[in-house]
C-alpha cells in the first residue's frame, strides 16, 4: 500500500519507536509498584499470556482462513517451524524468565538489566546469524549505551554480590533480555509481518506456558495467588500485560527491526532504563541521584553515534508492507 512507502513508511517506524518505548518504560515501572501487590511473578507471566490471548487467537484464525501457512490448529498464520522458534524466545520463554527474575531480584535491576543489555546481545547475534555488519561508528554507540546503562544501575547491581538470591534474579533478566534479542534477530531473518508475528508468538505461549504453569501449580509445585487475588487487579493485569506489552508493543517492536534493523531498534530501546529510572522517581518517589542523570546523556549519544548509518546492506534490507 502507498501509506506504508516513503515519508509515510519513516512516520510508521517513528510511530512504533515511540510506542515501544512507552510501553516498554512503563512495564519497569509498573512492574516494580506490582511487586507489592496480590499476585505472584508468574500469575502476572500468566496475566499477560492470557490476556494477550483471547485478543490474538480470534486474529489468528481469522488470519489462516486468508489463506498461507498456518500450524497449532489453524491458530497461528506462520508455519510451525516459525512459530516454535519465534515463540521459544519472544513468547513463552521471554516471559517465563523475565517474570521468574521480578521473584528474586528488585525491580530496579530489571530496569538496567532487560533493556540495557539489549544493544549487546542484538549486536552479537546478528552479526553471527544475519551476517549484519556493526561498523565501527556503531560499536562506539553501543559502548556509550552500556557504560550509560552502568551508570544507571551500577550501585544497585553491586547490591547482587552481597550475598541472598538477588544473583538468581539478576542472571534470569540477562537470559530474558537475550531471549528477546534471539526473537528481535529472528523477526528480521525470516522477515515476518509483524502482525503475524506477534500472534505466533502467543500461539505458542499459549500452547505451552499456560499447561506447564497450570500443572506445576497442581502439582505444588508453585504457588499461585490468582483465585484470591481482587478481580480488578487481575482483569487490569490481563489488559496491561496482555494487550499493552504483548499486542501492542509486540506488533510496534516487530515493524520497528523491519523498519530499522535489529541492532538499530534495540539501539533505541535503550532508552527505556534511563526513563524507566526516571519515571520512578516521578511515580514512585525514588531519589534522583547524579549517576542516573550521567547515565542518561551516555545513552543519548550512544544512540546518535547508532543511528548514523542509515542504509542496510541489500541482502538485509527490511522488508516492506504491501
Amino acid at each position: 500500500m502507498h501509506f506504508f512507502n516513503g515519508q509515510s513508511s519513516r512516520r510508521l517506524g517513528l510511530l512504533a519507536a515511540v510506542i515501544t518505548v512507552v510501553i516498554w518504560t512503563s512495564f519497569i515501572v509498573i512492574a516494580r509498584a506490582s511487586s507489592q501487590a496480590s499476585l505472584t511473578s508468574l500469575d502476572l507471566g500468566w496475566a499477560r499470556v492470557v490476556g494477550a490471548g483471547l485478543v490474538l487467537l480470534p486474529v489468528g484464525k481469522w488470519l489462516t482462513r486468508q489463506g498461507g501457512e498456518s500450524s497449532f490448529f489453524g491458530l497461528s498464520p506462520l508455519s510451525f517451524h516459525v512459530t516454535a522458534v519465534c515463540g521459544l524466545f519472544g513468547g513463552a520463554g521471554y516471559a517465563a524468565l523475565v517474570y521468574s527474575g521480578f521473584f528474586y531480584a528488585p525491580a530496579a535491576h530489571a530496569s538496567v538489566l532487560l533493556p540495557g543489555s539489549l544493544p549487546l546481545w542484538t549486536a552479537l547475534l546478528a552479526t553471527l546469524f544475519i551476517g549484519e555488519q556493526i561498523s565501527r561508528t556503531r560499536w562506539m554507540g553501543l559502548a556509550f549505551i552500556l557504560a550509560g546503562g552502568g551508570l544507571v544501575g551500577g550501585s544497585s547491581l553491586l547490591s547482587a554480590f552481597e550475598g541472598g538470591q538477588i544473583w538468581k534474579g539478576d542472571l534470569l533478566f540477562m537470559l530474558a533480555s537475550f531471549s528477546w534479542s534471539s526473537y528481535a534477530v529472528l523477526a528480521r531473518r525470516y522477515a515476518v509481518d509483524p502482525v503475524r508475528a506477534t500472534v505466533a508468538i502467543t500461539v505458542f505461549a499459549v500452547f505451552t506456558f499456560v499447561p506447564a504453569y497450570a500443572i506445576l501449580v497442581a502439582l505444588g509445585l508453585l504457588q499461585s495467588k490468582l483465585v484470591s487475588a481482587p478481580i480488578g487487579e487481575l482483569m487490569f493485569q490481563m489488559a496491561y500485560q496482555g494487550l499493552g506489552t504483548v499486542v501492542i508493543a509486540g506488533v510496534a517492536f516487530t515493524q520497528m527491526v523491519r523498519h530499522y534493523g535489529a541492532v538499530r531498534t534495540t539501539m533505541i530501546t535503550a532508552l527505556v532504563p534511563g526513563l524507566s529510572a526516571l519515571g520512578a522517581v516521578l511515580f514512585l518517589g525514588e531519589p534522583l541521584h547524579w549517576h542516573l542523570l550521567a547515565g542518561l546523556l551516555l545513552v543519548t549519544i550512544g544512540i546518535l553515534f547508532g543511528v548514523r548509518q542509515r542504509t542496510p546492506s541489500p541482502s538485509l534490507a527490511p522488508a516492506q508492507n504491501s
